[in-house]
């Protein structure tokens, strides 16, 4: 009897121990770092298909948005923020919130689908935002530009979906190198990072977005590869994104996977591993 009572208070303190586990983990995730891989080409050459980030969700406080979604379609779990948290939305405030500023790259619910993005913050409050002839013009002012030489990549199947890229040199064979046009962008505020450039596309010239109080205008720095804030959301874009739908502020990389899994630790690339995120 004393030897299945102790079976039993064993199991008992394991059953605990892992949910201690699971809520510290939630709450981890729910207050602090929410962990991000990228999916997609929107935002290279500053991210790439296969970096796995943390999320800094202290820097622009909380919101129903903070609640942890699970999504893995595989096994038929889909518990999205807005099922637990949902009863918060709609009054566009948040706990402790901070102020976004322009350049910062940033990870959101897509204000109908509810998916995560992340793009960079190009237009606060207030501003007047366009584009004309793939030159950013914030409240009627052009952003400063520079060339910064050729990205390059090989043509193939990138990522756990198989993208390929799209290139600047036309269209190339598996193997062969992918090139695109690279430049640096300087935001008022300071703010300098990289841009990628295909060709001439729809989206280099838009009308004047104006940005609504207490949202934001987000866009890809693969701009001739990014559906963002230049497309609205009723064609299916992003549209102006609420304060309430923001996740938090992506700072630095972890490591970064160029195979189809983040678990296939041998095609991690060597000099990725904490890159600050610029």
């Amino acid at each position: 009897m004393a030897s299945e009572a102790k079976k039993s208070n064993s199991l008992w303190e394991t059953i605990k121990t892992v949910v201690y586990a699971l809520l510290m983990a939630g709450l981890f995730r729910s207050l602090l770092f929410q962990p991000f891989w990228i999916p997609s080409g929107s935002m290279k050459d500053t991210l790439l298909i296969g970096d796995f980030l943390f999320v800094n969700k202290m820097a622009y406080g909380y919101s129903y948005a903070s609640c942890p979604s699970v999504i893995i379609p595989r096994f038929g779990i889909n518990v999205d923020a807005e099922d637990i948290c949902g009863f918060l939305k709609k009054d566009n405030k948040r706990l402790f919130g901070g102020d976004p500023e322009r350049g910062d790259v940033v990870v959101f619910r897509h204000p109908v689908t509810g998916r995560d993005y992340i793009k960079r913050l190009i237009g606060l409050p207030g501003d007047r935002v366009q584009v004309k002839d793939s030159v950013i013009y914030l409240n009627d002012v052009a952003v400063q530009i520079e060339p910064a030489g050729t990205f390059e990549e090989i043509m193939e199947p990138q990522g756990p979906f198989g993208n390929r890229p799209r290139c600047s040199n036309g269209a190339v064979g598996d193997g062969a190198l992918c090139e695109k046009e690279r430049r640096y962008e300087t935001l008022p505020n300071g703010v300098k990072y990289s841009t990628l450039n295909i060709g001439d596309q729809s989206l280099d010239n838009t009308p004047v977005f104006t940005v609504p109080d207490g949202h934001f205008f987000f866009m890809g720095d693969n701009r001739d590869n990014s559906t963002d804030s230049r497309v609205r959301q009723v064609r299916g874009g992003v549209g102006f994104v609420p304060y309430e739908d923001l996740i938090g502020r992506a700072d630095r990389i972890v490591f970064s996977s160029s195979g189809r899994s983040v678990l296939f630790f041998w095609t991690w690339r060597s000099d990725r591993y904490f890159k600050a995120i610029e």
